[in-house]
C-alpha cells in the first residue's frame, strides 16, 4: 500500500501545472504510425516552453518502444494502480487539468469510433472524455485507405468536429500494409506546426 501511494505521489509531482509553460498531452493509439512517437514527442519538446506526456493505449505499444519516448508515458496500468481509495487522485482527471492542449496522433479507427459514440473504457479515452472543450483538442487520424473511405468514417470524423476538435487530415501515401491512397497519419512536421500556432496564442 505504501508503494502505490508512493507512486501516486510522484505521479502527482510529474503532472504538477505552471503556469508559463505550455502542456502537450499526447495520445497515441493502435495504429501503425505510432512508431513515430518517440519522434513526434522529440520534435514537440523542441518548441521553446513546451513540456509533454504521453498517453497510450495497449495496442499502441505493439508499434514503439515505450523507452525510446523521452517523456513520461502513461498507459492503462498507471491509472489502475495510482486509485486504491476515495482520497487517491483519478489520472485521467489529473492528467486533464495538466494539458492545456490535447493531439492523439495516431487516432486509429477503434478509438475514432470510441469517441464518436462518448465511449470511455480506458486512459486516453477516459481523459478525451473528461476534457475541457475550451482547451484545443487536435486529432490525426491514421487507419487504411478502405477503412477511411467506409462511409461511417466521415460521420465520426464530422462528429468529433462537431465537438469543437480540430482534424490534422490524414493523408495520401503507400502504407505500410501496401496499399496506396488516403488514410496515413499526417507528417510528424505537420503536426508539430500546428501544434506551435496554438503554443503561440496561449497568454504568457
Amino acid at each position: 500500500m505504501q508503494q502505490q501511494h508512493s507512486e501516486s505521489d510522484q505521479i502527482q509531482l510529474d503532472l504538477q501545472a505552471n503556469s508559463s509553460i505550455f502542456h502537450v498531452l499526447v495520445c497515441l493509439t493502435g495504429s501503425v504510425a505510432a512508431l513515430k512517437a518517440p519522434l513526434l514527442a522529440t520534435k514537440l519538446l523542441e518548441i521553446p516552453g513546451v513540456e509533454v506526456r504521453v498517453v497510450t493505449t495497449d495496442h499502441a505499444t505493439h508499434f514503439y518502444d515505450i523507452n525510446g519516448v523521452p517523456v513520461r508515458v502513461y498507459t492503462d496500468k498507471d491509472e489502475w494502480e495510482m486509485w486504491t481509495m476515495r482520497s487517491d487522485p483519478v489520472l485521467h482527471i489529473e492528467l486533464r487539468r495538466w494539458a492545456d492542449l490535447l493531439v492523439i496522433a495516431p487516432l486509429d479507427a477503434n478509438t475514432l469510433g470510441k469517441i464518436a459514440s462518448g465511449i470511455c473504457d480506458n486512459l486516453l479515452t477516459c481523459v478525451v472524455r473528461a476534457w475541457d472543450t475550451s482547451r484545443p483538442l487536435l486529432f490525426c487520424p491514421a487507419m487504411n485507405t478502405a477503412m477511411w473511405q467506409h462511409p461511417i468514417t466521415a460521420q465520426q470524423v464530422a462528429t468529433l468536429k462537431s465537438f469543437g476538435y480540430v482534424e490534422i487530415p490524414c493523408i495520401a501515401k503507400k502504407l505500410i500494409c501496401g496499399d496506396e491512397g488516403e488514410g496515413a497519419m499526417a507528417e510528424v512536421s505537420t503536426i508539430v506546426d500546428t501544434v506551435k500556432q496554438y503554443v503561440q496564442k496561449h497568454p504568457e
